[in-house]
């Protein structure tokens, strides 16, 4: 699972008016809410959990926090890699009996990481989450890291690190990551890289796994037809023994640019590939809502301009990334980027010259309704956006007013975004560096 890509979507399926006082459950402490989140605490972790009745499938995520912060340059990759073996088998379920387990009954247990956390998730249903929570718990709290797991493992990852740059677009992302992430925790990339794969053992995965599991730095979101009473005894369980450590999120240092660049990577390809890099707010920063109004305007004016008007290239893109410290890009491939990013360039300064209209405001308005609809169907999605909001964006209550946030977004919320964000882009290109006039892209990017 990538979460880079996967853990995105925001908002919440239903609304509803919140209640909240703190009773006793089972001899701890817990908030109870009205519909749809119970949140309470098993000895230092934190669990939410959204019923959704009637639902047939259940889905949950042990989400450990730190992401790349948690590992060295010279251990690069190691949650990943650790967790990656770790749900290849446990002690009571190793590997052959976990697969025919899950097989038998349609569970699917993956692991993941990002820049910002990592995640042991489950997907079942209804029926079959009982014997499915034990599986998961087992191979969560008692992975067996087994030799051959491990080697399998380690080679998938050197295979995904090796071929990285076979493409133009991989090549691209990793041009991007070395020059925008330079002297960032973000450096230390969450697959690692070929030495630090190379060198790590089962032993060290092992070690770093028992380091992981401590309450303090897990968070539990379940989200199904599940009753939150009967699975707090199931989580007291299974994770109320684990030490509560004492984990403390540390601030993360936001990036900001002083000055646009162009960093080209020279290869012999039919098209460039363009990406330039700026700022932005992260989903706990005020700014976010307006920001994400004015990149999917940006995508749409682009995508108009340099496909639709002039045909410069198949599928020209504005997008915002979802890290704790934060970051958007415009995106082309095209035989003639010097006017391809000239066109997206005086589309970004549009946006900073001249407030959008409120017509123009007000069809996103149905657009940001449609796609979150959308993005909220499954289990699987609400269990990341409740994550993702309790683990960046200031609590997971704040998921509930996304429509709301962006529904309140002005023309002139919009301006004061682009131009507080959309300057000094650095960008990145993997082509013909012949065909690139580097004082358009410097000129035209400036702050």
């Amino acid at each position: 699972m990538n979460l880079s890509s996967k853990a995105r979507s925001v908002g919440a399926l239903l609304f509803f008016a919140f209640i909240f006082s703190a009773i006793p459950i089972f001899g701890q402490t817990a908030v109870a809410t009205a519909l749809p989140v119970t949140e309470f605490d098993v000895n230092g972790l934190k669990v939410l959990v959204k019923r959704r009745q009637g639902a047939p499938t259940v889905s949950a995520g042990l989400f450990i926090r730190g992401g790349v912060r948690n590992a060295e340059p010279q251990n690069a990759g190691i949650e990943n890699f650790a967790l990656s073996v770790a749900v290849e088998g446990g002690k009571t379920y190793p590997t052959q009996r976990l697969r025919k387990e899950t097989s038998r009954v349609g569970t699917v247990i993956s692991a993941g990481s990002n820049y910002d956390y990592s995640v042991l998730a489950l997907a079942s249903t209804k029926a079959s989450f009982d014997s499915s929570w034990q599986m998961f718990t087992d191979v969560a709290l008692n992975p067996e890291f087994a030799p051959e797991n491990v080697e399998r493992i380690r080679g998938n990852i050197l295979t995904l690190l090796r071929s990285e740059s076979d493409s133009p677009e991989g090549s691209l992302e990793a041009q991007k990551r070395r020059i925008i992430f330079a002297e960032h925790p973000y450096s230390n990339v969450p697959q690692g890289t070929t030495e630090s794969i190379t060198r790590l053992k089962a032993a060290d995965l092992s070690a770093f796994h028992r380091k992981l599991m401590q309450t303090s730095q897990l968070l539990l979101v379940v989200v199904g037809d599940v009753d939150p009473a009967v699975l707090q005894k199931k989580i007291a369980a299974s994770f109320g023994s684990l030490p509560r450590g004492n984990y403390k999120p540390t601030p993360l240092p936001q990036l900001t640019f002083a000055k646009p660049s162009v960093d080209i990577t020279p290869k012999t390809v039919q098209t460039n590939y363009v990406k330039g890099v700026f700022a932005a707010p992260s989903i706990a920063d005020a700014d976010y809502y307006a920001m994400r109004v004015a990149i999917s305007i940006l995508q749409q004016r682009v995508f108009q301009e340099v496909r639709v008007r002039r045909n410069l290239s198949y599928a020209p893109d504005a997008e915002m990334d979802d890290h704790a410290a934060n970051t958007a890009a415009i995106s082309v491939t095209s035989v003639n980027p010097n006017e391809a990013v000239s066109v997206m360039l005086a589309e970004i300064q549009k946006l900073r010259q001249t407030p959008v209209e409120e017509d123009d405001l007000g069809q996103m308005s149905g657009y940001f309704l449609t796609t979150y609809y959308l993005k909220q169907e499954t289990n699987a999605a609400q269990v990341a956006e409740l994550a993702q909001y309790e683990l960046m964006g200031g609590g997971w209550r704040n998921s509930l007013n996304f429509l709301d946030r962006m529904r309140k977004v002005k023309p002139a919320d919009i301006h004061a975004a682009a131009n507080k964000y959309m300057k000094n882009l650095r960008f990145v290109i993997v082509g013909n560096p012949a065909d690139v006039n580097r004082s358009i892209f410097l000129q035209n990017a400036a702050g």
